[in-house]
C-alpha cells in the first residue's frame, strides 16, 4: 500500500517543467498525479509516476535534484465529508499529515498523503475499511 513519490526541485525558469515532462515521456514514464509548490527561486514538483525507480535514476543521471518518498493513496467518496471522515480518524489516532494533494473523478477522489507515520496511517485507515490504492494500480507493467 506504500506508493513511491518523487519530489523534484526545479528552478523557476521558463521551460524547466517542459524539460522534466519531456524526460519522463521519452522514458515511457506515466505521471499519475502531481502537485507543484512554488518558491521564490524554485518549485517543488511532487508526483506519483508509473515507474518511480526508473524515473529517479533517469532524472538523477540528468542532474535533476530528486528524492523518493513513501506516501499513501487514499480513495474516498467524491462527496461532501468524504475526506473529513478519514482525517477525523487519523486525528483521533494521533497521525499527523505533512502534506497531501488529490484528484477527483465522478464518484471517487484519490488523496496522496505524506506522513512521518505512513505505515501506521495505512494500517489505521484499513482498520476503518477505507480503500487504499496499491502500487499495482499505479505502476506500469514494464
Amino acid at each position: 500500500m506504500i506508493i513511491k513519490q518523487l519530489s523534484i526541485f526545479l528552478e523557476n525558469k521558463l521551460g524547466r517543467l517542459t524539460e522534466l515532462t519531456k524526460v519522463l515521456a521519452e522514458n515511457d514514464i506515466n505521471i499519475s498525479a502531481f502537485s507543484i509548490a512554488e518558491g521564490t527561486d524554485y518549485g517543488i514538483i511532487r508526483c506519483v509516476v508509473g515507474r518511480p525507480e526508473l524515473a529517479y535514476k533517469v532524472l538523477r543521471d540528468l542532474h535533476f535534484s530528486v528524492t523518493i518518498t513513501d506516501v499513501a493513496c487514499l480513495v474516498v467518496p467524491n462527496q461532501p465529508g468524504g475526506l473529513h471522515t478519514a482525517l477525523e480518524i487519523l486525528s483521533k489516532n494521533n497521525i499527523a499529515i505533512d502534506y497531501m494533494y488529490a484528484f477527483a473523478s465522478a464518484h471517487n477522489a484519490v488523496v496522496v498523503i505524506r506522513s512521518e507515520s505512513t505505515p501506521k496511517l495505512i494500517e489505521v485507515l484499513q482498520q476503518h475499511n477505507f480503500d487504499m490504492l496499491c502500487c499495482e494500480k499505479i505502476y506500469q507493467n514494464h
